[in-house]
């Protein structure tokens, strides 16, 4: 399994954010994260990323112990958090070379042209819109092909047009065997790429189902 997290907790003095949650994801999965506000997302995403220590639990990327090694783990994870932070007096190229020298390894150009930034790429990111910002963030983190991808409500502020080029992309990545982990509340948009959906309520996973059975989810938002 790419992503393993067992019986994972987090708690903030009193109050739980995650309570003993466990699920693994395997190679060529595309899991879709969903919740209402306060279900403990964020909190989910942010200890499989390495970027909080849980409580309890433990989670492993592509094997690795990410409280004892996160630095290792995150060399086979890639990671667009819900406002990526981009260096504005880069152009998008120069950006994605940036990280890919800093990762040892990394497909500029098929980044580029991937999520559809290539006739912009020499543009600085200053003069970029919010959802071309959008896609030379996840160009970062697709471009060393890390075998597990996290999205933390990736697709905020991209148009119709964008959004399908994006999935593309992803769907691309996922079919080389990337898990795939996107975090949304757009539960429409799991529909046409997701092969797996999970749930979160108050902390706790109240569905881990197919995408055939959103309905079932619709109505838990309603």
């Amino acid at each position: 399994m790419n992503i393993e997290a067992t019986a994972l907790s987090k708690k903030y003095g009193h109050i739980s954010a995650v309570s003993d949650i466990s699920f693994s994801i395997a190679a060529g999965e595309f899991v879709g994260l969903v919740g209402p506000n306060g279900a403990g997302k964020s909190t989910t995403i942010k200890m499989l990323t390495g970027q909080l220590i849980p409580s309890a639990g433990c989670v492993n990327i592509c094997g690795v112990d990410m409280t004892k090694e996160p630095n290792v783990g995150r060399q086979e994870l890639g990671y667009v958090p819900e406002f990526p932070e981009l260096y504005n007096y880069l152009s998008a190229r120069e950006m994605i070379s940036f990280v890919a020298e800093i990762r040892g390894r990394g497909d500029i150009e098929w980044a580029l042209e991937l999520t559809g930034l290539g006739d912009d790429a020499d543009r600085l990111i200053r003069e970029y819109s919010q959802g071309m910002r959008r896609k030379t963030a996840i160009a970062c983190a697709i471009v060393a092909r890390p075998k597990v991808l996290i999205l933390d409500e990736a697709l905020n502020g991209l148009d119709p047009p964008s959004v399908e080029r994006v999935l593309g992309a992803l769907d691309e990545v996922r079919k080389e065997g990337t898990s795939i982990v996107l975090s949304t509340h757009v539960l429409d948009t799991l529909e046409k790429l997701a092969t797996r959906i999970i749930m979160l309520k108050d902390g706790k996973i109240e569905h881990d189902c197919l995408p055939s059975e959103l309905s079932i989810i619709r109505k838990q938002f309603q």
